[in-house]
C-alpha cells in the first residue's frame, strides 16, 4: 500500500472516531463523568439505522453509492441513539447523588444493559447493511489510493456534521449557553441559563453525533453488539490527547488518533517488526508522550 492510501483509510476512520470523540467530550463537559456507555450508544445508533433501512432502504436514488434510504436511516439512527441516552440520563443518572466517580461506575452497567439488550433482540452474529460494494474510485487508482465512494460519503458526512456542530456552538443561543454552562454550571445558573434544558440538549447532540458514528462505523466495517465497545477505548484516548472536556480538542484528538491508528502499518513497510495488531498500543504510547509534555491536552487549557 502507499502512503497516500494510509492516509485514506486514516482519514476515514478518523471521521468515525471524531464524531464519537466530540459526543463523549459534549456530556463529559456537561454532565461531568465519563461515560463508559458512550461506545455502545454508538451500537445502538448503528442497529438503529440497520432496523430503519430494512424499511426504506429502497428510497429514491444514491448519492455516492449510497440509496437515499440510507440517509434515512442514518438519521433514525441519530434519533434512537439520542433518545435513549435521554432516557438513560432521567431515569438512571440524574436521580442518582453519587458523584462522578459513582456515575462513571453506573454507565459501565448502563453498557452491559445496552449490550445485552442489542444482543437479545438482534443475536451475536455481525451485519451488514443491505448496500451495494463498491469498486475503488478509478481516478484515484493511478496515486495509489483505493478508496470507494462509500469512504467518501462517510468523510463528507462527518465532515458537514462537524460544521454544523461548530456553527450551533459559535452562532447560535444555544451554543452560547451550552459553553457558558461547560465553563461554569454555577455561574450559568446564576446567570439565569436553565440548566437543566441545556444538559438534556447537550445530552441529545452528544449521543446523536455517537449514533452517526456508530451508523458509518457499520458501513465501514459490520454492525455488531461489540462494535462500539471495542473502539471505546480509542476514543477515550481521542477526547484524553485532545484535552478532557474540549469539543474541539476532541476533533483534534479523533483525527489524531485515527490516522495513528491506520497509518501503523507503515512501520512494517520500513522494516519494524510491529504488526496492525498492535495499532491501538502505539496510538496509547504516543497519547501517553503527548501528556507527558502537556498533562491537559493538546487544547486542555484552550478549553471548548
Amino acid at each position: 500500500m502507499s502512503v497516500l492510501e494510509y492516509v485514506a483509510n486514516g482519514l476515514v476512520f478518523s471521521s468515525i472516531i471524531v464524531l464519537a470523540s466530540i459526543g463523549l467530550s459534549l456530556v463529559y463537559s456537561i454532565a461531568d463523568f465519563a461515560n463508559f456507555a458512550h461506545g455502545d450508544t454508538m451500537t445502538v445508533g448503528a442497529y438503529g439505522t440497520l432496523v430503519t433501512f430494512g424499511f426504506v432502504g429502497g428510497l429514491g436514488g444514491t448519492v455516492l453509492g449510497l440509496p437515499y434510504g440510507f440517509f434515512v436511516a442514518l438519521v433514525a439512527g441519530i434519533v434512537v441513539a439520542a433518545v435513549v441516552a435521554v432516557v438513560t440520563q432521567r431515569l438512571v443518572y440524574e436521580p442518582l447523588d453519587i458523584g462522578s466517580i459513582g456515575l462513571l461506575i453506573t454507565s459501565i452497567g448502563v453498557a452491559f444493559v445496552y449490550r445485552a439488550l442489542v444482543r437479545l433482540g438482534f443475536g451475536a452474529d455481525p451485519r451488514e447493511y443491505a448496500v451495494e460494494l463498491q469498486r475503488p474510485i478509478e481516478a484515484l487508482l493511478p496515486y495509489g489510493i483505493r478508496m470507494t465512494v462509500h469512504d467518501v460519503a462517510i468523510v463528507g458526512s462527518a465532515a458537514l456534521l462537524v460544521t454544523g456542530l461548530h456553527l450551533l456552538l459559535q452562532y447560535t443561543d444555544l451554543g452560547r449557553k451550552m459553553r457558558a454552562m461547560a465553563d461554569n454550571p454555577d455561574l450559568a445558573r446564576v446567570s439565569g441559563i436553565r440548566t437543566g434544558r441545556i444538559r438534556i440538549w447537550t445530552w441529545l447532540i452528544g449521543a446523536g453525533l455517537a449514533g452517526a458514528g456508530g451508523g458509518f462505523l457499520g458501513l465501514y466495517n459490520n454492525v455488531g453488539p461489540r462494535m462500539g465497545f471495542d473502539i471505546l477505548l480509542v476514543v477515550f484516548a481521542a477526547v484524553i490527547l485532545g484535552g478532557i472536556g474540549s469539543v474541539y480538542g476532541a476533533m483534534l484528538g479523533g483525527l489524531l488518533i485515527g490516522m495513528i491508528d491506520q497509518m501503523t502499518p507503515i512501520l512494517g513497510d520500513v522494516g519494524i517488526p510491529i504488526g496492525t495488531e498492535y495499532s491501538y498500543a502505539i496510538a496509547f504510547v504516543i497519547m501517553v508522550a503527548v501528556l507527558l509534555v502537556r498533562p491537559n491536552g493538546i487544547a486542555g487549557e484552550a478549553g471548548s
